[in-house]
């Protein structure tokens, strides 16, 4: 089954909220960065298109869904719009100043301390979770996340619009504010406006609560591998001890 939609937006223009409406609209399920997460060891399929994008058997890794909004897509958005001729490609903007604010303030914005991050990437093994983290480093430098100042920032968002629109045929194109709500995207889709309001989801706040959490669900895994190694070692010294009485 081929996408139908492909999101093309950068991060922090409201692509959660897409993902949502497209799935409210019969779009699902959308591929998202909640995919990735969900199921870490799909990061080496992102990871190898890294490698080879031309290459990529686009059809495999989006078996099953109908639309793909945001990161690990957007990364790769040339390619997936080449991939799949007959799909619409919608373009979330936002007031490019408002939108490094966002991104400044949740992406870019880390609380742990390196003693920390120590600590959680301890003793890691090539696992769905380093997978996972190798893929956020690779789609973060394809994307721009790694920009460090608001100028330089600003002018990579503005080429990105540009790059989208001069490449998309205007027909296959809708450039959508999520503000704008139901009306633009299901003209553009063909598709009846639900009478539920459009979905409003990952602002800043609710950003940073499922950074807290994840944070604290690796903190828990980190702290039950370290008291197993613990109680294991503890466990063969009695052990060593008993044979030497």
């Amino acid at each position: 089954m081929p996408l139908d939609v492909i999101g093309a937006g950068f991060l922090r223009t409201g692509t959660t909220s897409l993902k949502l409406a497209l799935e409210r609209l019969g779009y699902e399920p959308s591929y998202h960065m909640r995919v990735l997460n969900a199921e870490p060891a799909r990061a080496a399929d992102w990871l190898a298109a890294a490698r080879d994008p031309e290459a990529t058997d686009w059809d495999q890794i989006f078996d099953g869904f109908r639309s793909s909004v945001g990161s690990p897509g957007t990364a790769f958005w040339r390619q997936i719009v080449d991939a799949y001729p007959e799909a619409k490609v919608v373009l979330t903007v936002r007031d490019p100043q408002s939108w490094y604010d966002s991104t400044a303030s949740t992406i870019k914005h880390t609380p742990a301390s390196p003693a920390l991050v120590r600590l959680l990437t301890w003793g890691r093994a090539k696992s769905g979770d380093s997978l996972l983290e190798e893929a956020q480093q690779m789609l973060s430098e394809r994307e721009g996340s790694q920009f460090t100042d608001r100028e330089e920032a600003l002018a990579a968002f503005q080429r990105h619009v540009d790059a989208v629109r001069a490449y998309v045929p205007p027909e296959r194109l809708l450039i959508f504010n999520v503000r704008e709500g139901w009306g633009p995207l299901c003209a553009f889709l063909g598709r009846p406006e639900p009478t539920e309001p459009f979905p409003v989801e990952n602002d800043r706040a609710s950003f940073r609560r499922r950074q807290r959490k994840a944070m604290n669900r690796v903190i828990m895994r980190r702290a039950a591998i370290a008291a197993g190694i613990a109680t294991t070692l503890a466990l063969t010294v009695w052990a060593r001890r008993g044979m030497r009485r």
